[in-house]
């Protein structure tokens, strides 16, 4: 699975806001790749990019592109094409913001509707500040549900709507915006939004020791394409050389890692064959 580069973030940086401030917390203590900052709202400062500018305005969208070439310089010492760079970009983007909504569905069956506009971006680090004031959705039998900014939605399934509904909607107009750079059409974009949901689900799983109650999770969420994604979450097992069985998946959007590092392609690439990934799994080299 691939996962976000970077430290959880330190600092004062809470706010009351919401409700779901806790959970954010929570979220950020045991998902060290998580690089994300509580913050109160306001406008961006200086060296940070709001969420809603980068699908706004095309001096912002380049600053976006530009950010994430210069790390890669950074971390890679290479010049990456400029749909690579778009592309990572884009990751670094869907990942973590993916899963700041996800994530409270998973731990609290709660859904954050995180408008872009409540999201900022670190550009010289790529890390990302959520202030959380849109509310959220909840079960009928949540405690949550009588507070401000609560919306209560019938059942299970309902939920997970919610859900898929507030991902499409956060990232639809990011999506817009820099197809063209990425020169990726509609069908591989949403295709990175899926496997990005997908796999954050599954990386807070692993890190709280429930893989598989994750991987059911994520399979409830995307059964198969529900549109605008194109897929499910489609997992399948693995069986090592003692008979442990190892779930995985192959991404339905490729996140172009494999243009930075070639020996180095992600665990869920279309790319990485099954012997490979039972190797890489089993820590073998």
């Amino acid at each position: 699975m691939t996962m976000a580069p970077g430290t959880a973030a330190a600092g004062p940086d809470l706010t009351a806001a919401s409700p779901l401030t806790g959970t954010y917390l929570r979220l950020r203590a045991c998902c060290e790749a998580l690089n994300v900052r509580i913050a109160s709202p306001g406008p961006a400062a200086g060296g940070h990019l709001g969420g809603a500018e980068a699908a706004e305005s095309k001096e912002a969208l380049h600053a976006f592109v530009d950010a994430e070439a210069a790390r890669i310089r950074e971390r890679h010492g290479l010049t990456a094409r400029r749909d690579v760079a778009a592309s990572r970009a884009l990751h670094g983007y869907l990942w973590p913001v993916g899963l700041l909504m996800s994530g409270p569905w998973y731990l609290e069956r709660r859904v954050p509707r995180i408008r872009p506009g409540e999201i900022r971006l670190d550009l010289a680090t790529g890390a990302v500040e959520v202030s959380p004031t849109s509310g959220f959705a909840c079960l009928p039998d949540d405690p949550a549900a009588l507070l401000p900014g609560a919306r209560v939605v019938g059942h299970e399934e309902a939920l997970r709507a919610e859900l898929r509904s507030a991902v499409a909607d956060h990232v639809r107009p990011l999506l817009t915006a820099i197809g063209p750079v990425a020169r990726r059409g509609p069908r591989a974009l949403w295709g990175m939004v899926a496997d990005d949901l997908v796999s954050g689900i599954w990386y807070l799983g692993r890190v709280l020791d429930q893989e598989e109650r994750a991987v059911r999770a994520a399979t409830e969420l995307l059964p198969t394409g529900i549109p605008p994604f194109p897929g499910g979450a489609a997992f399948r097992r693995l069986t090592g050389r003692e008979g442990q069985r190892h779930p995985t998946r192959t991404r339905l959007g490729c996140c172009l890692y494999y243009a930075l590092d070639p020996d180095q392609a992600c665990l869920t690439c279309p790319r990485t064959c099954d012997a490979e990934r039972l190797q890489r799994l089993q820590g073998e080299h």
